[in-house]
């Protein structure tokens, strides 16, 4: 019962399909009252709030974990960009695991200060 509403509304979808399925099928009666309980369920689903697991202080502060990334025929890497004013982004090159913030949105080109590999090269010009 850790998020009730998303319970809720699961439960709801699941009965409400359910008692469409029984109403078309075998028992009317029965599909009825599960259509009605699934109806009740979206209400109250819909009535309680939503709660966020962490703070906007801590969604402001978040940085990815530190961590190589595995090859995949050729290495990888991870660029995370904040969606909200003042942009940064975050790039973890995944051979040698070092992570740093650049100023503003993702760039054009980057190539690691760590390992000195370069990640991207955008063809775009």
């Amino acid at each position: 019962m850790r998020n009730k509403r998303e319970n809720f509304l699961i439960s709801s979808s699941v009965l409400i399909v359910l008692g469409a399925m029984f109403s078309f099928g075998a028992d009317i009666m029965m599909g009825a009252i599960m259509g009605l309980s699934g109806i009740i369920c979206f209400i109250v689903g819909m009535s309680i709030p939503s709660r966020l697991e962490m703070s906007p202080e801590a969604i402001a502060s978040w940085k990815p974990t530190i961590e190589r990334l595995p090859d995949a025929g050729r290495f990888m890497y991870r660029v995370d960009v904040t969606l909200d004013e003042p942009y940064s982004s975050q790039i973890l090159c995944g051979p040698c695991g070092h992570l740093e913030e650049v100023k503003g949105l993702k760039p054009l080109e980057y190539t690691c200060v760590s390992c000195g590999r370069e990640l991207w090269i955008s063809e775009e010009e």
